[in-house]
């Protein structure tokens, strides 16, 4: 990929962004959990965004604000955690001078974007939610555990500075403060949110189908793919189609 890679910097925050294509603004965050880089796309991603769109849209890409092996930092943002990804998110954004914009979220992304057309409901055209991450109640600590057990304990001994006390409370309140649905918002929220946006569920423990069906029952304008999509090639191929289709409805440049 010939990505062009920049850098968004607000106080004590650094963001690392990369773009290609061009065309209406696509922000595409890649999943990952709190490893949420740009290098996830060709590796861990089960659509290749940047790949995939570069000749529909601008696509514009990042590494979240302290994912391990990404380029992006900042202090950890106990209070209001996902308000603050928004921040960052909303500031690339800015920096590229860009106002409406699509969205696509891998995993992660489920509730980045959700947290997104609340925070900033007439900047988001539409958003394709992929495999988003939400609480499983025969799990509920699943993501806590993940981000200390996986992301928390390669991102400590970089950085001394930073408790474990400060990484539990900032867990915490990512995932225990609103232990339903995808974490960043609530379902009266999803009832309200008038965003175009399609769905295209997962069933494992991260990313539990349920999550998926009640983002698209909830939501008044909300639309969910067949599942399972992934397989055979032909099905991926015609679903990944569908989503590119999907966007360009709400194309408006």
């Amino acid at each position: 990929m010939d990505l062009k890679f920049g850098f968004y910097e607000k106080g004590n925050v650094r963001i690392r962004y990369a773009e290609i294509g061009t065309g209406f603004p696509l922000l595409a965050t890649p999943g990952g959990g709190l490893n949420s880089r740009i290098s996830n796309w060709p590796t861990m991603a089960v659509i290749n965004i940047m790949e995939e769109f570069k000749n529909d849209f601008r696509v514009i890409t990042m590494d979240q604000r302290n994912a391990n092996t990404g380029e992006s930092t900042g202090p950890i943002p106990v209070d209001n955690p996902w308000d603050a990804f928004a921040d960052d998110q909303l500031g690339v954004m800015d920096h590229l001078g860009i106002n409406r914009f699509f969205f696509f979220g891998n995993c992660i992304g489920g509730p980045f974007g959700m947290k997104l057309m609340e925070r900033a409901p007439q900047r988001v055209a539409a958003a394709i939610l992929s495999q988003p991450v939400g609480h499983k109640p025969e799990a509920p600590d699943y993501m806590y555990d993940s981000g200390k057990n996986v992301w928390a304990k390669e991102f400590l001994p970089r950085h001394p500075e930073v408790s474990m006390a400060t990484i539990e409370t900032y867990l915490h309140n990512l995932y225990r403060v609103q232990p339903d649905f995808v974490y960043s918002v609530t379902r009266e929220f999803a009832k309200s949110c008038q965003t175009p946006m399609l769905v295209l569920p997962d069933d494992v423990t991260a990313h539990p189908l349920q999550v998926s069906i009640d983002i698209a029952s909830l939501a008044p304008n909300a639309e969910i793919t067949v599942f399972p999509w992934k397989a055979p090639p032909e099905l991926k191929a015609r679903t990944i189609n569908r989503a590119r289709t999907f966007l360009k409805r709400f194309q408006t440049i």
